[in-house]
């Protein structure tokens, strides 16, 4: 539908710098960090409050115009590329910290605040929010897709902080999916149905999230094995023996050497675990020194405690530039970057098999993964120009999910689906994928959330 026919309509009741057609703009919103090709909205439209919002869906319904929710455009599956046109719905300008719970453990924000936007709050008060996927992404969009990071292994993924959320549907009708308690038994479990949607069912306009008191103290460090079977072993011994670990993480010889050259480190090029442990400095101590005894048994090369906050710092920030790692060791490449998720025991299966198939393909890349929770991730650097490598690239994807859910996996521990896994769906959900869509076409039956993600309706 032409523009014109209800741009009028979002004047009406938004200020003209709520809306805009500028190409630049459009440009802006057009693409997200994966290496799926762009496209443009008709309109951004930057919201201030949920009533906004509904007056919006309520013209979108109208007109039968698609809307896309927007955060910060760090997703990596083209969830809000718009490839149906239409409204793309910026929450940047709702970005308030609504209020601060510290005898719940729980705040109220907007769906534009960012991780560390909040957790630079809540800091005053001995708090922080743990998910922690490595963008600095908004807290709304972390909920569309589920997000989980380096710290799920203890304190949980997204879906597992989600108290309420204030959810605006595809009418205009504006519901709330749970309350501030801390459980309940009463209907349907409408906060896992929505977290994790992707703006297929409604737009997030508050949310309500578990927060954790600040560990008295944190030691990190890095254990290297000489192969991944014994770091992934070493994974499984140390949530065995009850080791309160808030992270573990798994980075292979490929990745480590990229680490050395980004970030000028000189770690030891081997599969190497980096770890976070957090609890009392009494407790803590007996727990590293356990840790160092069990890893030891299991063929560990070498095991080395960050003890300066410098030096966790800058393990931390080692990690979370990984990608930044291959992208400026490989110019004129692009990044496809995708995840499986497997159980714990197939986990080292899981990524020696991809391993294998990088080298088979001569593809460019390297390993990292969240291994506590059993979730790998492979970084492949393609050039985009050469058809042949990205035909490798999309087999190499295809093959790893396959063998991901023959062992009882899923395509995605924590990216999405997006675009990107859409393919991967029937294969995963067999006939469960009759109740998605069913769900789909009831609170939404114009399709006009975020249409051609998540399912195929």
């Amino acid at each position: 539908m032409c523009i014109l026919n209800y741009l009028n309509e979002l004047l009406s009741f938004l200020p003209k710098d709520q809306v805009s057609t500028n190409i630049n703009v459009l440009e802006h919103h057009s693409k997200d960090e994966s290496y799926h090709p762009p496209s443009l909205p008709d309109v951004v439209v930057f919201p201030r409050n949920a009533e906004e919002v509904s007056q919006v869906m309520k013209i979108a319904t109208k007109h039968h115009i698609p809307v896309v929710p927007y955060g910060l455009g760090t997703s990596l599956e083209g969830h809000i590329i718009p490839y149906a046109g239409g409204i793309t719905l910026d929450f940047s300008l709702m970005d308030k910290i609504l209020d601060v719970l510290p005898g719940d453990f729980l705040v109220k924000v907007q769906p534009g605040v960012t991780r560390s936007q909040l957790n630079n709050e809540l800091k005053k008060h001995g708090l922080f929010f743990s998910v922690d996927p490595g963008a600095d992404a908004t807290l709304g969009g972390m909920a569309a897709t589920n997000a989980s990071g380096t710290t799920s292994v203890r304190y949980g993924i997204m879906r597992d902080q989600v108290r309420d959320l204030e959810v605006v549907l595809a009418d205009g009708t504006i519901i709330h999916t749970g309350n501030m308690a801390v459980k309940s038994s009463s209907g349907y479990n409408l906060n896992g149905l929505f977290v994790g949607s992707e703006g297929t069912l409604g737009c997030f306009t508050k949310l309500t999230l578990k927060v954790y008191g600040i560990p008295e103290a944190t030691v990190a460090a890095r254990a290297s094995f000489t192969t991944i079977d014994q770091a992934v072993q070493a994974v499984v011994t140390i949530l065995s023996a009850g080791i309160q670990i808030a992270r573990i993480e798994l980075l292979d010889e490929k990745t480590m050497e990229r680490v050395n050259r980004h970030s000028e480190t000189n770690y030891e090029v081997l599969p190497t675990l980096f770890m976070e442990f957090h609890g009392n400095t009494a407790g803590l101590q007996r727990d590293v020194e356990f840790s160092k005894e069990l890893l030891a048994d299991l063929g560990c090369q070498q095991f080395k405690f960050e003890q300066d906050t410098r030096s966790q710092n800058q393990l931390w920030e080692a990690r979370h530039n990984v990608a930044y790692a291959y992208i400026h060791t490989s110019p004129g490449k692009k990044m496809m970057v995708t995840d499986v998720c497997l159980p714990l025991s197939q986990l080292a299966g899981g990524i020696e098999y991809a391993k294998k198939l990088m080298d088979d393909y001569l593809l460019e890349g390297g390993i990292v993964g969240h291994v506590g929770d059993g979730n790998y991730h492979v970084l492949l650097m393609l050039n985009m120009d050469d058809a042949e490598e990205v035909r490798l690239g999309d087999k190499f994807n295809k093959e790893i999910v396959e063998y991901a859910l023959q062992r009882g996996g899923s395509c995605t521990g924590e990216h999405g689906v997006g675009v990107g896994k859409l393919k991967y769906q029937e294969m995963e959900h067999g006939k469960s994928l009759v109740a998605m869509k069913a769900i789909k076409q009831a609170l939404d039956p114009l399709n006009i959330l975020n249409p051609g993600k998540l399912i195929n309706v």
